[in-house]
């Protein structure tokens, strides 16, 4: 097995970091902590904005977020452990380690059909409205009685139907197989043996001060945001309850990687990270589930993790169990851009390691300083290096990989566009103006003159002006 090779991700990190924190400001987004693991070595980690906006407070690394359904792996990592110890089976009803539903429809349901969404259970309840704060989370009381009432919404293996309520029932089977609680049997057995110093299954009065702020959804794209609180999730915390950092989920998610059996064998690893459930709706196919993980393609490669939306973040952690690559990114604001930012550093991180052809003057030039991101009325070009070469893409995009040049040395002043078909400037040449320290002054690129962004936007307005 060819696992991703370390130095090409290291390489790449500065330009994966420009580019997420051009997104962040692009984007209105008040803050992004990101993390990327390859093989053992944490190539980056990084924070990015406020965490919170309307005080200005800078978000930090330490900062932790609300990970939301990520909760969901680590339950289902809590079932699996159980499996492997005998002390459940993954065909048992939970009316058999939830006897208040043993004589109920939901009652019925098997830990497996809860794990794979797939016992048709209701998804949040009939009052939903804990979600925007207006009431506390159901405790176990309320599930109980949901359930008995409401619970069944189809029939066992009709339809995938995503469900937080069975995600919370499968927290009550692990009390019940465990005999510890749910809170203490997840920091023994996966918490507190990874040493994730920064990770909890519910938030904390203890910790309050610690937490990123969320922060409200932009409902008309141009209001300013409010800080939005944190609040317990109580019995749903099996869901929905968990907080961390970017940098401590690549942990987490390094142990869900083939051959680490810290947690689970590779047996169970393939259980959750198989294809259970291909969902499918007006004709369509919406996505991957596994039994605790989703499971995404980008480009050639197969990524399982999951997504979490709390009111205020926005989180995504995916992982590649066979080339040993995992990649989080947090963010804290109603709607904000986590899968995307994700899916941009997974294209990123493989056009590094793509192949390509070696552009043989690279080796007599330093070839970091011709990249940075520059700015002309049209927008911002980000030239990078990755896999060796320079690589010329639009910094606004959400795909940074859609289109792209591909930059060859000429000499210590030019670059010119590899040669090849395309609707842009291929073939002609970037030549670059130098301030007096070294750094780039101006540059042209493809007949058009930018400037770092900084300077650009110190010129802007008088260059309009001076248009007419």
């Amino acid at each position: 097995m060819t696992l991703y090779d370390v130095a090409t991700a290291r390489e790449a990190a500065p330009a994966i970091e420009a580019w997420l924190a051009y997104q962040r400001r692009y984007l209105r987004t008040p803050g992004v902590q990101a993390a990327i693991r390859v093989q053992d070595e944490v190539i980056s980690s990084r924070a990015y904005g406020f965490a919170d906006e309307p005080a200005g407070t800078e978000l930090s690394t330490d900062h932790l977020f609300r990970i939301a359904s990520h909760s969901k792996t680590f339950t289902a990592t809590a079932v699996l452990q159980l499996a492997e110890q005998g002390k459940l089976r993954l065909d048992d009803p939970i009316g058999d380690h939830v006897p208040e539903l043993a004589e109920t429809g939901v009652g019925a349901v098997t830990l497996r059909e809860l794990l794979g969404h797939q016992g048709g259970v209701i998804r949040d309840g009939v009052d939903t409205d804990f979600w925007q704060l207006i009431r506390p989370f159901p405790d176990r009381a309320e599930l109980i009685e949901l359930c008995r009432d409401h619970g069944v919404v189809y029939d066992r293996n009709e339809h995938f139907k995503y469900t937080n309520v069975g995600y919370s029932l499968l927290g009550l089977a692990i009390e019940h197989a465990s005999g510890t609680g749910y809170h203490d049997y997840v920091r023994s057995m996966i918490i507190e043996p990874l040493g994730l110093a920064a990770t909890g299954p519910e938030w904390s009065p203890e910790v309050s001060d610690q937490f990123a702020a969320g922060h409200t959804g932009l409902i008309d794209g141009a209001e300013p945001r409010e800080a939005i609180g944190h609040i317990d999730t109580r019995g749903m915390a099996a869901a929905t309850g968990f907080y961390s950092t970017a940098e401590d989920l690549v942990r987490y998610a390094a142990a869900h990687f083939h051959g680490n059996e810290d947690l689970i064998t590779d047996a169970s690893k393939r259980l959750i990270q198989r294809n259970e459930s291909t969902v499918v709706a007006h004709g369509s196919e919406l996505g991957t589930y596994g039994l605790g993980m989703d499971v995404t393609t980008i480009g050639d490669r197969r990524l399982v993790g999951h997504s979490g939306g709390y009111p205020g973040h926005i989180t995504r952690t995916y992982l590649d169990p066979v080339d040993r690559i995992a990649v989080s990114v947090l963010t804290n604001c109603i709607g904000g851009p986590a899968t995307t930012l994700a899916n941009g550093v997974i294209k990123l991180l493989d056009l590094a390691a793509g192949d390509h052809e070696p552009d043989p003057a690279a080796a007599d030039h330093d070839l970091s300083r011709f990249t940075g991101q520059f700015a002309n009325l049209m927008g911002v070009v980000q030239i990078a290096l990755l896999g060796g070469r320079l690589v010329g893409f639009f910094a606004a995009a959400p795909d940074p990989t859609e289109s792209y040049d591909e930059l060859l040395v000429v000499d210590e002043n030019t670059l010119r566009g590899r040669p090849e078909a395309g609707f842009g400037f291929a073939g002609e040449t970037v030549q670059f103006t130098w301030a007096a320290d070294g750094s780039v002054e101006s540059l042209r690129y493809g007949g058009g003159t930018r400037w770092p962004v900084p300077d650009f936007l110190a010129r802007r307005s008088a260059q309009i002006k001076a248009a007419g």
